[in-house]
């Protein structure tokens, strides 16, 4: 199927669109939202130039299935999933902040780490850590949510200090990240697979906190085989995971980093293909079931008539 990196719908009761990095969002009357997965795909907060196909039906059915498994924990944003792409909910004011919860020390992580930095968001790092070291205990090194651009790091303090969460609130978001944390630890556990880190996103509405967007998915979160892990961190070797990181070391090898003046390496068929085919591995990985490709000759169309047949039900 070709790849779907844009949707052009015109939905009963749509007041407006938004479009996102990788979701198209339509607003309707009464407080619900449709979010679309497409099958763009970002990194370093820059849209590559090809999409990914089958991967917002990856993204969109992940995320589905895992807000099910957690909403014990907390309510959710979801109403429905009427398409294999698309999930339709309740619109939330969001906090302007990202949870990010980290297990281990990878990545950005990693990074900030390895160029000497010994406090992350306002988190104290010990010295003598190794690359995709799991660390003494989860940690929440929280990002602002930028409009525009790239996220930045901030602290706990700073967010309260600058009133953009109100203490009490802020703590209620940590509390529910790592608890959402720990079920993703031990969903993946069953599955053969170490959650490493993650970001959650919560709104309020009607006076309660909602958990929003994706949830544990391979574009908001980094997973390691567990099989083999021990020994390859022994030997110093790069970690076998399932998450998008792939997708950033292959574009920092080619020279890019979303930074001035670099230009994204070519994305031939065949990393295209290569990218779908780790989607879908993870998916499968993730959740022990075969992933059903769809095969629309007019997926947008599809789209269209699963929205508008689901939205005659609640009218």
């Amino acid at each position: 199927m070709k790849a779907v990196t844009k949707t052009n719908l015109n939905l009963a009761g749509q007041i407006s669109k938004y479009t996102g990095k990788v979701r198209d969002v339509y607003f309707l009357e009464g407080g619900l939202l449709v979010m679309v997965a497409t099958d763009r795909i970002s990194a370093f907060d820059v849209v590559l130039p090809r999409g990914i196909p089958y991967k917002g039906q990856v993204l969109n059915q992940i995320a589905s299935k895992f807000l099910d498994l957690t909403s014990d924990i907390l309510p959710n944003w979801k109403t429905a999933e009427v398409d294999p792409m698309v999930t339709v909910g309740q619109l939330c004011e969001p906090y302007k902040v990202e949870m990010v919860v980290r297990g281990y020390l990878a990545g950005h992580a990693w990074r900030e780490y390895r160029d000497g930095k010994r406090s992350l968001c306002g988190v104290p790092l010990p010295d003598g850590l190794r690359e995709n070291e799991k660390l003494p205990h989860p940690i929440i090194t929280p990002t602002t949510k930028a409009a525009e651009g790239h996220d930045e790091d901030i602290s706990r303090e700073d967010i309260i200090a600058r009133g953009i969460v109100p203490a009490d609130e802020y703590a209620q978001l940590e509390k529910y990240a790592l608890a959402l944390f720990e079920r993703g630890t031990q969903i993946a556990a069953k599955r053969g697979l170490i959650l490493v880190d993650t970001k959650y996103e919560f709104g309020s509405k009607d006076g309660k906190i909602l958990l929003m967007d994706e949830i544990h998915t391979p574009d908001s979160s980094r997973y390691f085989y567990a099989e083999g892990y021990e020994e390859r961190l022994a030997r110093g070797e790069h970690q076998k995971q399932l998450s998008k990181e792939f997708v950033r070391e292959w574009l920092m090898a080619g020279g890019f980093q979303g930074k001035e003046g670099q230009k994204v390496p070519e994305m031939t068929d065949e990393v295209v293909a290569g990218i779908t085919d780790r989607y879908i591995e993870l998916y499968e990985h993730l959740t022990g079931e075969k992933f059903h490709k769809g095969e629309d000759a007019d997926p947008e169309a599809r789209i269209a008539a699963n929205i508008n047949a689901f939205l005659k039900t609640i009218r």
